[in-house]
């Protein structure tokens, strides 16, 4: 289940817990426990709000300001 969270993650879009869980047929909660074991691991990291307004990125919806207080975002971790 593991990877197909991860795989869900690298598709990106919104990624709502409670809309993961439906597609994962488990619950918010569950959900919640493997994304921060999987920040953990190194294997996604939170995704940071440039705060500039994006135009074009696949994310564009989701990371407005107004939802960054009530919206965390992951992504798949950048090998840097």
């Amino acid at each position: 289940m593991l990877e197909r969270l991860l795989e869900e993650v690298r598709r990106g879009g919104t990624l709502e817990t409670r809309v993961l869980a439906a597609q994962l047929g488990t619950s918010p909660q569950l959900i919640e426990a493997m994304l921060e074991h999987l920040q953990r691991r190194g294997m996604i990291q939170l995704y940071v709000n440039c705060g500039e307004g994006c135009r074009g990125c696949r994310l564009q919806e989701t990371c407005r300001p107004q939802n960054a207080h009530s919206v965390r975002l992951w992504q798949e971790r950048s090998e840097n």
